[in-house]
């Protein structure tokens, strides 16, 4: 089998790069951060190189990178705001920033998460960009399960994903096209910068647009849902999202008619996710897998809230 060039290539490109900005690189060995066929990550120093998915163009990620480059107290900036081609690959190249530790629950950023997330939705895009991309992932997470297999726990799955209204599964334009979102928030999506210890800001803007906002507090809720985040952290994400002024709730009572619709679809997206990884390795659901699986059983039984419009 011909070795895959990109990883060696890239490698290269963030030597280079890292080479290039300071006459007195520590060197080192060059890690992996991540090596997906939707991404692969490496980092050399302080500086790291991003081959994105296949299929995405200069079109696609340029506005994007530009964005980022225009709420530097929002994103880590790149530090080009131009994609390269890489083996038919868009990269881009960013500084390092400190991940979250997963291995510290304790100290999980859900204050600083949120506080960004409001930040964010509440700033007018600094450039023309395209949906957020978060219902289309999810749609294409079915997808894939439908692919690979329609019986079992992919039956509840599939009930709950058709449930849901039609610009949830990304058959309809989103009723909201003009606030600022960020598509795939989750605690991986924020470093510190400067490293190791500046403040957090949003990396991964593969998926930024403009779109419905409460999408970027779907995950949560949906993990908050499911009993998979406590309810003292979800709380406190909540509380610390209205501080700032986020727009994607009510600033009091129930936040849960513009949240339902969000939550149920990534629910569905990660169960998905989580079967379709089950079958091609050969095992049965774990307990958090089941559990995801659990909850759209019950959400097919139960209509959504309706999407309301978002608060002002």
């Amino acid at each position: 089998m011909t070795p895959n060039p990109l990883l060696p290539d890239l490698t290269a490109r963030a030597i280079a790069a890292a080479h290039s900005r300071t006459s007195a690189c520590p060197c080192g060995t060059t890690v992996t951060l991540a090596e997906r066929p939707d991404a692969t990550v490496v980092r050399h120093a302080d500086t790291v190189a991003k081959a994105h998915a296949p299929g995405i163009t200069v079109t696609d990620l340029a506005p994007r990178l530009a964005t980022a480059t225009h709420l530097p107290e929002i994103f880590l900036p790149p530090l080009t705001t131009r994609p390269v081609d890489l083996h038919d690959r868009r990269v881009s190249l960013w500084p390092y920033g400190t991940p979250v530790d997963p291995e510290d629950p304790d100290a999980a950023p859900w204050e600083a998460a949120a506080t960004l997330l409001a930040h964010l939705h509440r700033t007018p895009a600094p450039t023309p960009l395209p949906p957020m991309r978060g219902p289309a992932k999810a749609a294409l997470a079915l997808s894939r399960l439908r692919a690979t297999t329609e019986g079992g726990p992919a039956a509840a799955v599939r009930r709950a994903w058709g449930a849901l209204p039609s610009w949830a599964r990304d058959e309809a334009p989103q009723p909201d096209t003009a606030t600022l979102c960020h598509g795939d928030l989750h605690l991986g999506q924020l470093v510190r910068y400067p490293a190791p210890d500046g403040p957090w800001r949003l990396i991964d803007v593969d998926d930024l647009g403009v779109g419905v906002p409460a999408w970027d507090l779907g995950r949560p809720a949906a993990w908050y849902a499911c009993g998979l985040l406590p309810p003292e952290e979800w709380n406190r994400f909540l509380a610390a999202y209205r501080a700032g002024g986020g727009p994607a709730v009510p600033a009091d009572g129930d936040p849960w008619p513009a949240l339902d619709v969000p939550a149920r679809a990534l629910t569905a997206q990660t169960a998905a996710r989580a079967i379709t990884k089950a079958v091609a390795e050969g095992r049965d659901l774990d307990e958090v897998e089941q559990a995801l699986v659990d909850a759209c059983d019950r959400m097919a039984s139960v209509p959504p809230e309706l999407v309301r419009e978002p608060a002002k």
